[in-house]
């Protein structure tokens, strides 16, 4: 990691409407900015809740171009951020699907990486009834960028449950995680998933949730955080629209890993 900075992740609920959307995530980031942070986190499926998962199908952008992207953009140019646009849904070879994926602006308004969600959610159960493949095809490539803030590490919402991936990609400085959770499965394992993925790659973790509930009817856990690579929680916001931060300090992961050098340690790998 190269320098302190201030670290946002923006907490949203979603609507079906894209454009209202947009404007939501521009003000939430305009105070990010106004508090000082240099890299901000949207969430999963920040751009549209859909009344139906076909929705986000009829707004796929092909990569490099499209409203969505162009709002990115500008808003990560306008407030100066290194800006993680949450996952937006881009054309894909498979008719009737996107791919799920997360781009990262920087303060000029261009791309520095791309991941595309590999692993996609299935649940059946109290009620509910989710099954992402019918709609999204799945990502292959294990992503990290490294930045002149930090070597950054992604994931998307289902992709906490399998550590193997960050360990691939193992070590990095922040691993960044978008999501969208149920209630349900949110409240028994989002924030014991999240500290543990925290705490075994001694890394910092920005969680960036949807937190409430949508005009679609869908309930999400909410409960974005911000952890530090011993896995304490520094910043997290239960419910509702909002911002929380928090800085971001190479020397106390330098000085967690000197002290218990575990990723040196790794036998298996």
């Amino acid at each position: 990691m190269k320098q302190k900075f201030i670290a946002a992740s923006v907490q949203m609920v979603s609507g079906c409407g894209v454009e209202a959307n947009l404007a939501k995530a521009d003000q939430l980031l305009a105070e990010a900015s106004a508090r000082g942070a240099s890299l901000a986190v949207l969430p999963e499926y920040f751009c549209l809740m859909g009344a139906k998962e076909t929705d986000k199908v009829a707004v796929r952008e092909a990569y490099g171009d499209g409203p969505i992207q162009q709002a990115l953009a500008g808003m990560a140019r306008r407030h100066g951020l290194w800006l993680l646009g949450g996952t937006v849904p881009l054309a894909c070879e498979e008719p009737g699907k996107v791919l799920n994926s997360s781009l990262l602006y920087n303060p000029q308004g261009e791309v520095a990486a791309r991941y595309d969600k590999i692993h996609l959610f299935g649940f059946t159960g109290q009620g509910e009834s989710y099954c992402e493949s019918n709609t999204i095809q799945a990502g292959m490539t294990p992503t990290k960028a490294d930045t002149p803030l930090a070597d950054i590490a992604f994931g998307i919402c289902y992709d906490l449950r399998f550590p193997e991936l960050f360990r691939m990609l193992a070590p990095f400085d922040l691993l960044i995680l978008p999501a969208a959770f149920t209630a349900t499965t949110g409240e028994a394992h989002w924030e014991p998933l999240l500290r543990a993925r925290a705490i075994e790659n001694q890394c910092y973790l920005i969680a960036s949730a949807q937190g409430g509930r949508h005009e679609n009817g869908r309930q999400t856990h909410g409960h974005s955080m911000i952890i530090d690579p011993w896995g304490r929680i520094l910043a997290e916001l239960p419910g509702g629209e909002g911002v929380i931060t928090a800085e971001i300090d190479p020397e106390l992961t330098h000085s967690v890993r000197d002290r218990l050098p575990a990723l040196a340690h790794r036998v298996i790998r």
